[in-house]
């Protein structure tokens, strides 16, 4: 591996777990000086066979004060990047930007009373950073966490899920946080099953949860793949919703996850 740089580090693979033959979950060390905000992402290299670096970008699943980064990532078969991944063990190195990136936060928003986190496979890891965040369980009533997977196994994370109802940070507020899972190719008992644009324009999202989706109280996120992002996004413009800048602050955010 190439020696460090002021634009790159080398961190230390920590801890790895597998969800799912295509899902795998791992924690690098962190500088002491890496700083990040919920939301945002790091862009991480391995090097290939000829010696050339390839750069993925993943968003942080873990906490602002936590001594790790945590990360949440689909196996690409044959990818460039994943398939390289997914057979380091504890130990090995890969490289980090030193620098943070991103707009996928909470603070694009304006306070409203219902924070809505629409997300598929991977899409999920940036709401888990943003849900352990404890400004995010001050600022919203309701925290709304849709999670959409192909399959039951693909649903990772629902255990530390649950659990941050009880995180002493905000245990007095964990009753705000509202979980629902979604399939497409498979009947598991609980979920919905149907594409997650489908059920925003439908209804049946917001008849399943009994809470509406207004543009007064809605402030909504989505992040997964590009044909649910965009699908998504144009069922609610199609409600009237509007996406929302720093200078303009609306009700929804996006942004593409892999």
């Amino acid at each position: 591996m190439d020696t460090p740089s002021d634009k790159w580090s080398s961190a230390r693979i920590l801890w790895m777990h597998r969800w799912s033959p295509r899902l795998l979950s791992f924690r690098l060390s962190r500088e002491p000086g890496f700083r990040f905000v919920p939301g945002q992402f790091a862009r991480l290299g391995l090097l290939k066979e000829n010696g050339a670096p390839v750069w993925r970008a993943y968003s942080m699943a873990s906490a602002t004060w936590d001594e790790h980064l945590e990360f949440y990532s689909i196996v690409v078969p044959d990818g460039a990047f994943t398939s390289r991944l997914e057979k380091m063990q504890v130990g090995d190195t890969l490289m980090i930007e030193r620098q943070a990136i991103g707009f996928f936060t909470t603070n694009r928003f304006a306070d409203g009373r219902d924070l809505w986190m629409l997300g598929t496979g991977t899409g999920l890891a940036p709401y888990l950073a943003i849900l352990q965040d404890e400004t995010t369980w001050q600022r919203f009533e309701r925290l709304i966490l849709v999670h959409g997977a192909r399959s039951g196994e693909d649903l990772a994370y629902q255990a530390e899920i649950a659990a941050l109802r009880s995180h002493p940070l905000w245990a007095e507020h964990g009753h705000k946080l509202i979980y629902q899972g979604v399939t497409t190719r498979d009947t598991l008992a609980g979920a919905l099953h149907a594409r997650l644009p489908e059920l925003i324009s439908s209804g049946s999202l917001e008849a399943a949860l009994d809470i509406p989706l207004s543009l007064e109280a809605s402030r909504i996120m989505i992040c997964g793949s590009p044909a649910m992002v965009q699908d998504t996004h144009k069922a609610l413009m199609a409600r009237g919703f509007r996406l929302s800048r720093l200078a303009a602050p609306a009700h929804i955010a996006v942004e593409n996850a892999w």
